[in-house]
C-alpha cells in the first residue's frame, strides 16, 4: 500500500543552513519571489514575468550567494499558494531538482483587522514565516495540498466536464418551460425527443401560434439541448470503454468493486474514486475532512453549540454522498449502516442531521472497502455491468 499523504507536517528534518527557502507570489501578469537564503542576512525579494526558466534561474543565482557566504545548498524548497494555475509549476520544479509545496489557502491565519494591508509584499512575507514553520515540524502553521500527477488530474476531467454538461441541460430545459408559461402553454415537455416535432402546432391559450422570435429561440434551445445530450452520451461511452480496456489494479478495480453494490451506479463510483477514494489519506478523520463532513463546533465559555457541517472540503463529494446516502436507505435496507439511521430517526432525531452522518459512516465505510477490503456489514452486493 502506498504511503500515505500525510501533509500536515514535515517529515523531513530541517538544515536551515544548507536549505534555500523560497516563497512564490503568482497572479496573471506577474511573480513575486522571496527568499530565505543560507548566510545572507537580508531576504531577497524579485519581481519576475510569469516564467518558469526565469524562476529557476533566480533560485539558481540565489544558490550561488550562499555558496560565495560560505553556506553550500543541498536543498532547495519552494512554497506558493494553490489557485487557478494549478499544480503545473510544481511538477515542472520537481522535474528539475527542486522540492515544490502547495499550500491551502485557507490555511493560512491572518490578521482579522476590519482594513487589513493586502500586497504581494506582505503576502511573500506571511508565507515565508508560516512555510518555515512547518518546515520545523511544528502544528497548525499551514496545511499542504497532495500535488497529482498530471494523469491523475486528467482522470477527472470527465466526471467534471458531464456534471457541468448535466447542469447546461437542466438550464436550457428550465429556460423552455419558463417561456412556455409566460405564454400560457402548460403540459407541454420541452425535454422530449418529439419535442421539436410538435413546437409548430402549438397555440397559446389566446388561439394563436407562439410568436417567431419566441419559436426561433425555443429551436435553438431544443438544438442545444440535443447537443448537450450527445456530449453526455459519448463521455459515457468513452468511459465505460476505457474501463473495460483497462487494467483491474489501482483505480480502475475500486470502481469495479463500488459498481457492484446494490444501488450505487457507474457515475458515483467513478466520482468517489476520482474525487477521494484514490488518494492516500492518512486516516478516516481525514477522508471525513476532505469530504467537509465534519462539524463547526461553537465552543467558549458557556457557549456551546454546533454550527453544522463545515462544509470546507471536496463539494462534488459531499453533494453525491448525500445523494447516496438517500439511495442507500432505498435499496439497502438490511445493511448495518442504515438499519443505525432507522434507529436514530425512530429515536427522535432528525432526518436530515441523521442522514449526514449516514453519509460520513458510508464515505469511511467505502474507503475502508476499496484500500483493506473490508466489506461492509449486511451491504447487498451484484454483478458489476462493466
Amino acid at each position: 500500500m502506498p504511503a500515505v499523504d500525510d501533509l500536515s507536517r514535515s517529515l523531513i528534518a530541517f538544515e536551515q543552513n544548507s536549505t534555500l527557502v523560497a516563497v512564490l507570489e503568482m497572479s496573471q501578469q506577474t511573480w513575486l519571489a522571496a527568499g530565505v537564503v543560507p548566510g545572507i542576512d537580508r531576504h531577497p525579494l524579485k519581481k519576475l514575468s510569469p516564467d518558469p526558466e526565469a524562476l529557476l534561474q533566480l533560485l539558481e543565482r540565489w544558490r550561488a550567494l550562499a555558496v560565495q557566504a560560505g553556506r553550500p545548498v543541498t536543498r532547495i524548497v519552494l512554497a506558493f499558494e494553490a489557485g487557478r494555475d494549478g499544480f503545473w509549476l510544481a511538477r515542472w520544479l520537481r522535474a528539475r531538482g527542486v522540492e515544490p509545496y502547495v499550500i491551502h489557502s485557507s490555511s493560512v491565519a491572518v490578521s482579522r483587522e476590519h482594513r487589513r494591508a493586502k500586497t504581494d509584499r506582505l503576502d511573500t512575507e506571511m508565507l515565508i514565516r508560516v512555510f518555515l514553520g512547518w518546515l520545523r515540524g511544528e502544528p497548525r502553521h499551514c496545511k499542504m495540498v497532495a500535488i497529482p500527477t498530471l494523469e491523475e488530474e486528467d482522470a477527472k476531467r470527465p466526471g467534471r466536464e458531464r456534471e457541468n454538461l448535466v447542469g447546461e441541460q437542466t438550464r436550457v430545459i428550465n429556460r423552455m418551460k419558463a417561456a412556455f408559461a409566460r405564454l400560457g402553454i402548460r403540459g407541454f415537455k420541452p425535454e422530449l425527443k418529439k419535442a421539436p416535432q410538435r413546437l409548430e402546432a402549438l397555440c397559446t391559450p389566446e388561439g394563436v401560434p407562439i410568436p417567431s422570435n419566441t419559436l426561433a429561440e425555443l429551436r435553438r434551445d431544443m438544438a442545444r439541448l440535443g447537443t448537450i445530450r450527445e456530449q453526455i452520451k459519448a463521455i459515457k461511452e468513452a468511459r465505460l470503454e476505457a474501463l473495460r480496456q483497462a487494467p483491474d489494479t489501482g483505480p480502475h478495480a475500486m470502481i469495479r468493486l463500488l459498481a457492484g453494490i446494490y444501488g450505487m451506479g457507474f457515475e458515483t463510483a467513478d466520482m468517489l474514486v476520482r474525487e477521494i477514494l484514490s488518494r492516500n489519506l492518512r486516516d478516516r478523520r481525514a477522508v471525513a475532512r476532505y469530504a467537509g463532513l465534519t462539524g463547526s463546533p461553537n465552543r467558549s465559555g458557556n457557549k456551546n453549540r454546533e454550527r453544522g457541517l463545515a462544509k470546507a472540503g471536496n463539494a462534488r463529494v459531499r453533494r453525491g454522498l448525500i445523494q447516496l446516502a438517500w439511495c442507500f436507505v432505498r435499496f439497502q435496507k438490511n445493511s448495518a449502516l442504515v438499519q443505525w439511521y432507522l434507529a436514530q430517526v425512530e429515536g427522535g432525531k432528525r432526518k436530515v442531521s441523521m442522514i449526514t452522518a449516514l453519509a460520513r459512516k458510508l464515505l469511511i465505510a467505502l474507503w475502508r472497502m476499496v484500500t483493506t477490503g473490508e466489506i461492509p456489514e449486511g451491504i447487498v452486493l451484484r454483478t458489476p455491468a462493466i
